[in-house]
């Protein structure tokens, strides 16, 4: 399968830039620093090599499996990565809603599917300036009149559980949840995250902590989002959090 390389799953790299200790990313995920040519194709080590926080969950479940669709595919467990795709995909992940298109289309570990393909592509081609629509004109023009008709019955089915109405509704709520939990942490003096399955080189030493400053986490957080909901309208970043005022006492007299 010619993988699509995906924008978004770069939030362990994010935090180890926002100050953790260096990370073991995977060599898909772009940073500042690097030129990653957007066709190219990894090998099944590379995907393998992924690295995936559960504690992403939390914040953005589309991107992170996404990246367990991902790492299982270069695991070699087809199956496995269907479902982490499907599960992202139903949580608003346009990159995992594209590449169960490409594996329907191509007969991927799968029988070829060319409906489902046209409908998966449709809904990752569904936001304004898409980098999937090229993919799903491609597709368009190469369908038959009935395969078309096909792929807007499975529309009709799939839209309530993976079109961006609901489905990035769902993801930003969900999002939304977690920048608040932040937010409380900061507002009553909680300065460190511990974000689970985050592994840092500190592991391998006396202090195994991986818990990170609240704010690095928002901002690793915010700016993963950003890619996430790239070019739907329903999403607001969080920004840097404000430390809530401490109220002032006041002195009565005259008692």
């Amino acid at each position: 399968m010619r993988w699509k390389q995906n924008p978004s799953m770069v939030l362990v790299a994010l935090l180890a830039v926002t100050g953790a200790v260096p990370l073991a990313v995977h060599a898909q995920a772009p940073d500042a620093s690097a030129s990653v040519d957007a066709d190219a194709t990894p090998s099944d080590a590379d995907l393998a090599a992924t690295n995936c926080a559960i504690g992403e969950e939390r914040f953005l479940p589309g991107d992170y499996y996404y990246c367990l669709g991902t790492q299982t595919y270069g695991q070699q467990r087809y199956g496995n990565a269907k479902k982490f795709f499907a599960t992202a995909a139903s949580w608003a992940s346009k990159p995992a809603q594209y590449v169960l298109g490409i594996m329907a289309l191509n007969g991927d570990h799968q029988p070829v599917n060319r409906p489902l393909a046209l409908a998966w592509l449709a809904l990752a081609s569904e936001r304004p300036n898409s980098d999937f629509k090229s993919a799903y004109d491609s597709a368009y023009h190469s369908a038959t009149a009935v395969e078309r008709q096909a792929a807007e019955q499975l529309l009709t089915q799939m839209r309530p559980v993976y079109a961006d109405a609901t489905a990035a509704v769902r993801a930003e709520r969900r999002y939304a949840q977690g920048m608040a939990m932040l937010s409380r942490m900061n507002n009553i003096g909680g300065s460190m995250y511990c974000m689970e399955g985050v592994s840092t080189l500190a592991q391998q030493t006396s202090n195994p902590s991986t818990c990170r400053p609240v704010q690095a986490v928002v901002q690793a957080v915010d700016r993963t989002a950003v890619n996430v909901f790239d070019g739907w309208s329903g999403h607001v970043s969080v920004g840097p959090l404000q430390e809530a005022a401490v109220p002032q006492s006041t002195s009565h007299g005259g008692n």
